[in-house]
């Protein structure tokens, strides 16, 4: 077996083993959750090359219409997460195809306000509850059978929908389509000298990386019965980014131990220094670009490479 093989082993031994390791599964499901969101969110940024400062707008959008269809359509728990998926790929459709007609900071920047433009239409709608948010959301029986009212039946089913997303992101990076977007980060020039249609590639990956971001969102939604503003905060685009550079962007591990370790802070952290969290987190993100700019993963990869 060689190291990714070992890794993807460890990953599905290290999450089945979790629970009865006595760590609480709620928190656990947290981590998975937005574990899904940095490796989206990565395909974007580490395998394409393009920033949003956006991608909450996914999340929680994703979040609100999975609580609705849950709480006020009725629907049952995997069709309430397929329609708040669908709609969060379709919104990244709409984003992408403004967006990727600029590069750089100036695509950055459209992202942005892109997502406060919803952020500000969701505290608006009625059904969002505003600043309440959409609460007691339902969770319902997955196909019927499996009662996810129980932690445990739910902890298993939201670490199989993370391994699902970070299957298909993982297949995606070692695709040919894949290859392309590497050299589209690259050297964009050179790829569309050799003939590829640039901003279909890049239109294709925003699309993907949204509806695994709003699968996330949708998955939190079920989890904590909850949609709230928070998710589709800009703040929360800023924490993604965050996660994916401390665990290492452009790894395929890299935003998963990024996510963890950026919960793990934030759960400790904030019933004993408060609002000062924040500060803590921008000074690791200092830190994180200053010192070791290939982030954790990409910092051992680094070390445990073999020599020529």
């Amino acid at each position: 077996m060689n190291r990714t093989q070992i890794a993807f082993a460890a990953l599905i031994v290290l999450g089945l083993t979790a629970p009865l390791a006595g760590i609480y599964p709620t928190f656990l499901m947290k981590c998975w959750c937005f574990a899904l969101f940095a490796c989206a969110f990565n395909l974007l940024l580490g395998y394409t090359g393009l920033l949003s400062f956006g991608h909450a707008a996914f999340l929680g959008a994703a979040g609100y219409i999975t609580g609705h269809a849950l709480k006020v359509w009725g629907l049952p728990p995997e069709l309430g997460i397929l329609a708040g998926t669908a709609f969060a790929g379709a919104l990244g459709y709409l984003f992408g195809s403004l967006a990727i007609r600029r590069a750089g900071i100036y695509f950055a920047m459209i992202t942005l306000a892109l997502a406060q433009m919803l952020y500000f239409v969701w505290l608006q709608l009625r059904f969002t509850g505003g600043e309440d948010g959409l609460q007691g959301v339902p969770r319902g029986q997955l196909f019927g059978f499996i009662e996810l009212s129980d932690n445990n039946n739910l902890y298993y089913v939201v670490f199989a929908i993370f391994l699902f997303g970070f299957f298909v992101v993982y297949r995606t990076i070692h695709s040919p389509f894949g290859q392309v977007l590497k050299s589209i980060r690259e050297n964009e020039a050179r790829a569309i000298s050799l003939g590829y249609d640039v901003d279909r590639y890049k239109l294709l990956a925003f699309v993907i990386s949204a509806a695994l971001s709003g699968l996330a969102g949708a998955t939190k939604t079920v989890v904590f019965q909850l949609a709230s503003l928070t998710d589709a905060h800009w703040h929360m685009s800023g924490e993604v980014v965050l996660m994916t550079l401390l665990g290492g962007m452009g790894t395929i591990f890299g935003p998963v131990v990024g996510a963890f370790v950026i919960v793990t802070l934030q759960n400790e952290l904030a019933d004993k220094v408060g609002s000062w969290v924040q500060v803590i987190m921008g000074l690791i993100f200092i830190i994180c670009v200053l010192a070791f700019r290939r982030g954790i993963v990409g910092e051992l990869m680094a070390l445990f490479k073999p020599r020529q």
